[in-house]
């Protein structure tokens, strides 16, 4: 048998390609393929041994070229336990091409897949195969999904109110039992209160549990409706024959079946806590702005804007758009985006991103990015696919919950075989049996990891930390060794000055006045850091009468009632005693001359500076375990200055980007965990190499993308804090599988021995869910 289909290929520059490429897929068993340059695409006929797809777009991959993805998510009703989201996974899997993660937490599931060769509505499809409903997430579907989270919210609770005014009498029956006093409420009394409880409030289960069971798996909904079921039917049959010897047992499956749904009410309510964080992101952006239009100010939906329209953002304000200040001065807090809790002063030329909020003053911009191509679009949209992740310790609670039904199955039989036999009352064993179920059930199992999960990468967000997915948060907590770049890592990344010496009877503001003048008009990067330093001193600079650049050596200025002053390369200004440059130049600064009609006068030092938070957040890392190595493509003098500044016992030197790379792997491979932090292009290898890498977030783009954590402020400090975050986060996932597992190990031993009522046990079954949401829902107070 044959299997047809067309993947699309990107990456082929030209005919060549596709015959390369058409080639080493045929070269592959059970694999006839045709590759089409200009429809970019591959047709295959797979035989029965034919590699799988995944192995294919490896072989893609291999020669060159690369397979476009498709990335759908859906809203999945009905899912009552991790087991319903594996067997989603599973049947959805089975489509060509699709990797599936469904999360029982958020109710939602991501399905990946090579672009155009499967349908949204295929996937639609193979939920409802599975037995569930599911429907496709639209990219601003945020108010949609909050509307059906109010309305499951209701629904829940009109089942639950009902269900505990039909219950409530049953109070008083056990309260009965307990002193002795059996049937205080006659039998067909308690029918009529049990019923419908039983099959309205209780539907839910049995349309789980069929729907799992058409698919070939159990779940949470089977435990509950067989061990309900089992309770009314016995009590049913024990009344409608008059068997007067014999107990009923109505309060057990009303009881039950009424506490599970308050499990679910309170559970519903709690995992809608747990998306707070991202529902916060998205509500940070205006939806009207105020746009310059024909000379005059308008206010117009955000929705309407587009790149290049000019905008204002006024006292109090926040900003709708991604831009850069045309005009206008203002505090800006940027707290939404780096965690950083100062406001920042912005003027014109200085970016600005939508979400932030003007504090002080008035800005007009010019929108550079809007709508889902701004950067807080793109940090929500990250926060969620991360969200939706799974993490590497929660195989441990998939692999459970495949064995787990089943196994508490047999359990439950043999408890009812085992009791019936020991006591001779087959009555008493059937009830021990149906505690046996209802306590089983895995809820708490299924929301352990990802309601963790998701209000720590939450948390993360609000604090400036983006983790890309759930295996950067566990992974971060786990460090043993972090390796560093150091130029925009350690240092800021751009020279500042950081001393000068005046070498005739001027004072040292004057002659910074005058260097910056005679560097206004320049764009190297030197001659900045000169204007800069006066701008920070807040220092008048006299007038520029005339200006003229000399490429690689520096500038030369007339200045109005001062003269002509040249500014650069010491060699070049001349008359400078090179003694006193070399001494100054020491750890790695570079050394500015000026002279004054010809005579020198001052000499600048200017130097990529250290952040001040760097040498903190070093000694930090080494109290948490954590060793610190620099890697630098800088020469081992400026390296072993930096290293001792910041406390790192740890460099190496003169490093190219394969080689930090090919270091980070040499780590990797004497066993330890091993991070990398760093801003840079040639920083991207590295980052990619290693188990975990961090992002400046000021940094180049491509390091971002390469990287699994981002830290929006660009700082060591963050990194700190994303560690400490990965360790609570994971700390609370092990309390979370011990109270999913300890009502469990406690409870199905203590009900097989009768010593646990099935009531206690749907009790507990809630608590357990409630106890693992709140747990998790405790990580929100944590702060950097």
């Amino acid at each position: 048998m044959t299997t047809a289909l067309t993947l699309p290929i990107a990456g082929m520059s030209c005919a060549a390609c596709a015959a390369r490429l058409e080639k080493v897929l045929n070269r592959q068993t059970g694999v006839k393929a045709a590759v089409s340059f200009a429809g970019e695409s591959a047709r295959l006929e797979l035989s029965d041994d034919a590699p799988d797809l995944a192995t294919l777009e490896g072989v893609i991959e291999k020669a060159g070229f690369s397979v476009p993805t498709e990335m759908v998510e859906l809203a999945i009703d009905g899912m009552s336990c991790v087991a319903c989201a594996a067997r989603i996974e599973k049947v959805a899997s089975r489509l060509p091409g699709v990797t599936a993660a469904v999360s029982f937490a958020t109710e939602t599931g991501r399905f990946a897949f090579p672009a155009g060769i499967v349908a949204p509505q295929q996937l639609l499809d193979a939920v409802k195969k599975a037995g569930y409903a599911a429907r496709v997430i639209a990219a601003d579907g945020a108010a949609g999904r909050d509307a059906d989270r109010r309305a499951q919210w209701l629904a829940e609770r009109r089942v639950f109110v009902v269900a505990a005014l039909l219950s409530a009498p049953f109070l008083v029956e056990m309260a009965g039992m307990a002193a002795g006093v059996h049937e205080l409420i006659p039998r067909w009394l308690q029918f009529l209160l049990a019923t419908p409880v039983q099959f309205w409030a209780g539907a839910r289960f049995y349309r789980g549990a069929w729907h799992a069971l058409r698919g070939g798996a159990a779940n949470m909904d089977v435990l509950v409706a067989l061990g309900t079921s089992i309770a009314w039917l016995y009590s049913t049959v024990v009344w409608l024959t008059g068997r007067h010897d014999l107990f009923v047992y109505f309060e057990a499956s009303a009881g039950v079946v009424t506490l599970v749904c308050l499990g679910k009410l309170l559970e519903a309510r709690a995992k809608g806590r747990t998306g707070e964080a991202i529902e916060a992101l998205m509500k940070q952006a205006p939806t009207v702005a105020r746009v310059e239009r024909d000379g005059q100010w308008l206010e117009v939906p955000v929705a309407t804007l587009a790149v290049g329209d000019v905008v204002q953002a006024r006292h109090g304000e926040r900003l709708p758009v991604d831009g850069v200040v045309l005009s206008g001065a203002a505090s800006v807090d940027e707290s939404l985006l780096t965690g950083e809790s100062l406001p920042i002063d912005k003027r014109a030329g200085d970016a600005v991103f939508a979400g932030t909020t003007a504090t002080s003053g008035a800005l007009r911009v010019r929108a550079t990015g809007v709508g889902g191509a701004t950067q807080l679009a793109e940090i929500v949209r990250l926060v969620a696919d991360a969200q939706g992740s799974k993490a590497p310790i929660q195989r441990l609670a998939d692999r459970i919950s495949g064995v787990f039904v089943p196994a508490v199955l047999a359990i439950a039989l043999l408890t009812l075989l085992a009791s019936g036999i020991a006591l001779g009352d087959w009555s008493a064993a059937l009830i021990h049996a149906v505690a046996v179920l209802v306590i089983a059930c895995p809820c708490a199992l299924g929301l352990a990891t990802p309601t963790a999960v998701m209000v720590g990468i939450g948390n993360g967000a609000r604090h400036g930390v983006l983790f890309r997915n759930a295996t950067a948060l566990e992974t971060a907590g786990r460090l043993t060794t972090l390796v560093v770049d150091k130029t925009g890592t350690l240092t800021r990344g751009e020279p500042a000055l950081v001393a000068i010496q005046a070498l005739a009877g001027h004072d040292e503001a004057t002659l910074l006045a005058w260097a910056a003048a005679a560097e206004a008009g320049s764009e190297h990067p030197l001659g900045r850091a000169l204007l800069a330093a006066a701008r920070e001193r807040a220092l008048a600079l006299p007038a520029v009468e005339s200006f003229d650049a000399a490429v690689g050596a520096g500038v030369t200025a007339k200045l109005a009632g001062i003269g002509a002053v040249r500014v650069g390369a010491p060699g070049w200004v001349g008359g400078v005693d090179m003694a006193r440059v070399e001494t100054l130049a020491k750890g790695g600064r570079t050394v500015l001359a000026m002279a004054l009609d010809g005579a020198p006068v001052a000499l600048f030092a200017v130097a990529d500076t250290v952040r001040d938070t760097s040498p903190a957040a070093v000694a930090e890392l080494k109290r948490m375990g954590v060793e610190v190595v620099m890697l630098t493509g800088d020469n081992a003098t400026v390296a072993a200055a930096v290293a001792e500044r910041c406390g790192i016992d740890r460099f190496v030197a003169g490093v190219k980007p394969a080689g930090k790379a090919a270091e980070v792997e040499r780590l990797k491979a004497a066993g330890g965990v091993v991070g990398m932090a760093g801003d840079g292009i040639n920083d991207a290898p590295a980052l990619a190499a290693a188990d975990v890498g961090f992002a400046m977030g000021g940094g180049a783009d491509v390091a971002i993308k390469t990287a699994d954590v981002t830290l929006m402020h660009g700082d060591l400090l963050h990194l700190v804090a994303a560690i400490r975050l990965s360790r609570a986060s994971l700390a609370k996932i092990r309390q979370n599988l011990f109270f999913a597992f300890v009502y469990n190990v406690l409870g199905i031993p203590l009900a097989a021995l009768g010593l646990l009522s099935p009531v206690i046990a749907g009790a507990a079954m809630a608590m357990s869910s409630v106890s693992v949401v709140g747990n998790a829902l405790l990580l929100k107070r944590w702060r950097p």
